[in-house]
Parts: C-alpha cells; sequence; structure tokens
C-alpha cells in the first residue's frame, strides 16, 4: 500500500507538543483533529487512527470528550486500527468497556516498563524497557476479552483487542516536551526537580527503543488496510 492513511486525535489542550511529536514519530500520511476543539472527522476513510494524551481525565464532564467517545466507539465497530497513547490508552479502555479510576498518585518521569512478550507491538522492544511517564489515572480493569500486553509497579501500561491497541507511556516525547510537561505540574517542587534531574540525554537515548512500537503498529495498520471491515462503509 502506499503511505497509510493516518487520523490523529489531538486531546491536548496546548496541542503543539503533541503535533510536533506524533508527525516526526508516524511515517504515514497524518491529519490531525483538534478534539478539544470539537473537530472530528467527518469520515472513516483512514487506514488507523491515534488518540494523543491530554491533562483531562476521560470520566471528567467536558463537551468535547463524549462525541470524541462516540467517534472512536463507530470507528472501532467499523474495523478502523487505534493505538492510543496515555489519555488515548485510557480513552479506549473505556470505550470497550474498561474502568479507568485516579491512582491516588503520579507516576511521572522516565521508568521501567515490561512487555509481555508475546505483542506485535512491542517487535524489536527489549522487555524491560525505559520510557517517559505521567499520569494520575490508570486503567484497573481491562475491556472484555482485551489482553495485557505491558505494565509496572504503578499500573497497567499497555493493553490490545482486536485491532486496538493502548500504552500508558508516552514513546513519542522528546526531552523539550518531557521537561515541559514536568514543569507544568502541582507537585512538590523537589519531586519536580528530581524528575527534572532525570531528563538528561543518556535516558532519553535509553527511551528512544520504545518509538519502535510505531513502525510496528503502522506495519499492523498495512497487514489489514485490505482486510474486510467489521462494518460495510
Amino acid at each position: 500500500m502506499s503511505r497509510p492513511r493516518i487520523a490523529v486525535l489531538n486531546a491536548a489542550h496546548d496541542p503543539e507538543h503533541n503535533r510536533r511529536n506524533f508527525r516526526r514519530e508516524l511515517d504515514a500520511d497524518v491529519t490531525e483533529f483538534d478534539v478539544v476543539g470539537e473537530e472530528f472527522p467527518e469520515t472513516f476513510e483512514f487506514d488507523g487512527c491515534l488518540v494523543t494524551g491530554s491533562r483531562a481525565s476521560v470520566y471528567w464532564d467536558e463537551e468535547w470528550i463524549e462525541p470524541t467517545k462516540a467517534w472512536v466507539r463507530t470507528a472501532i465497530d467499523r474495523g478502523l486500527p487505534f493505538l492510543g497513547v496515555c489519555w488515548g490508552h485510557q480513552l479506549l479502555a473505556d470505550v470497550l468497556g474498561g474502568r479507568v479510576e485516579p491512582m491516588g498518585e503520579y507516576e511521572i518521569g522516565y521508568r521501567e516498563v515490561r512487555h509481555s512478550g508475546d505483542s506485535r507491538l512491542f517487535d524489536g522492544i527489549d522487555e524491560a524497557f525505559t520510557v517517559f511517564t505521567t499520569h494520575s489515572d490508570a486503567v484497573v480493569e481491562l475491556p472484555p476479552g482485551a489482553e495485557p500486553i505491558a505494565a509496572n509497579d504503578y499500573s497497567n501500561h499497555g493493553f490490545r483487542k482486536g485491532r486496538t491497541f493502548g500504552v500508558q507511556f508516552h514513546p513519542e516525547y522528546d526531552i523539550e516536551t518531557a521537561e515541559y510537561v514536568t514543569e507544568g505540574k502541582d507537585l512538590p517542587e523537589p519531586r519536580i526537580q528530581s524528575v527534572l534531574d532525570g531528563i538528561n540525554a543518556e535516558n532519553y537515548a535509553a527511551a528512544c527503543e520504545a518509538k519502535a512500537l510505531f513502525d510496528n503498529f503502522l506495519d499492523f495498520v498495512e497487514e489489514v488496510s485490505d482486510a474486510p471491515r467489521a462494518a460495510a462503509d
């Protein structure tokens, strides 16, 4: 196939970092939609879809969240492959019947996550790998029939159900984004400084290994692009 057509549902209230990071990492023809501004695709004529992170919680009562869920639910029913990152991971879990709750604490900074070793999303990635994390909500109950594919001591960090994948961590982050997000958190200053101290070239280089999951997802999109959709277009 030609370059895959990927819809990116940008759920950031300050979308520039998401825009830069995902356009850099996705070797695809990307069409971005500002869902916070209630901009949604008018068609399902894409090869795949990515849902980004957000400072929102999936259970918040904001006007744009329910329409986002509705579009995503329909797209999944029509067989569109999905990748969700952080908030996107939680949104996909919620839409598919899982449960997202506050953690009562914050995971932030470069951390180790382990994948199960049997998901194609992590092909070529060490079983224990470094990623940047930042979240205070977690998927506490996977959707019915979903397979856990990554986790650490904080929470589930990845699942798959059919053509839908979610990861809690941020494989797309560059150093600038990690610093920007960390500085904006309402956390004690010593903890903020500790995280900032860990945002360095060595940890970023280690975290770049996880970027392979974007190519793995696009390879999956290519494989299923000619397969019948779950429902007729």
